[in-house]
């Protein structure tokens, strides 16, 4: 007997709704290199200035790969968590650390789905949706508020509380998995809290950490679960 196909597809192009994703995705991708390119090349054709290939490949070496390695950590990390069009919208807004993954993984939360499935793709590009909006719409007012409320933001009553949004943050969602997972985070957790207090250093390399801390995870999960502790 055939199998049928289930495969759902765009009754206006006859494509699959993952092919569409992919194709917009990456006209988008490719769309926002091009501007983050253009705007260098016209300033240097606007004034007429060339800073040369030396200085270019000085700078570069020095910056690039650092970034290319964070950029290569966290498509290998945070696109499984954020299914296919969730990733595409993430990484051309930006901000995945601070802002998509934590909007996405508590919108998966509360909606009771996981990543990786149907339902959580749907619920994660919407909550990555969502969260580029209020940022370009926060950014906005932010800009045009910018010079009244400066005296507001530099008071040294607020500064701690501007110091701690970040951890403020993790710490909530911390609380939420730490709790369902306390055995498997325990792992990852002593090994992060002993790295950084003897390498505080380390605190701006967060990023490249992420994936250690995902294979000490993996790791400890798995040597609990063959003793049967999980």
């Amino acid at each position: 007997m055939k199998e049928k196909n289930t495969k759902i597809s765009n009754p206006a192009g006859g494509r699959s709704y993952e092919d569409m994703t992919h194709l917009y995705g990456r006209v988008w991708i490719l769309s926002a290199l091009g501007m983050i390119f253009a705007y260098p090349i016209v300033a240097c054709i606007y004034y007429d200035a060339w800073p040369g290939i030396v200085p270019v490949l000085k700078g570069l070496i020095g910056v690039a790969p650092i970034f290319w390695t964070v950029g290569l950590i966290e498509v290998l990390t945070f696109v499984p968590m954020l299914g296919t069009a969730g990733s595409y919208l993430a990484f051309v807004t930006g901000n995945l650390t601070n802002l998509k993954v934590p909007a996405a993984l508590t919108a998966m939360e509360n909606a009771r789905v996981k990543p990786g499935t149907e339902e959580g793709e749907v619920i994660s590009t919407i909550a990555v949706a969502t969260s580029s909006i209020v940022t370009t719409v926060i950014i906005a007012v932010g800009v045009a508020l910018l010079v009244p409320l400066t005296p507001i933001l530099n008071s040294p009553t607020l500064k701690p509380a501007f110091d701690n949004i970040l951890p403020a943050l993790f710490g909530g969602l911390a609380v939420v998995y730490v709790s369902k997972n306390w055995k498997i985070s325990i792992a990852p957790l002593v090994f992060m809290v002993v790295l950084f207090l003897c390498v505080p250093s380390l605190s701006g390399s967060v990023g490249v950490l992420v994936p250690v801390g995902a294979i000490i995870a993996i790791g400890a999960a798995r040597i609990l679960y063959n003793k049967g502790k999980l």
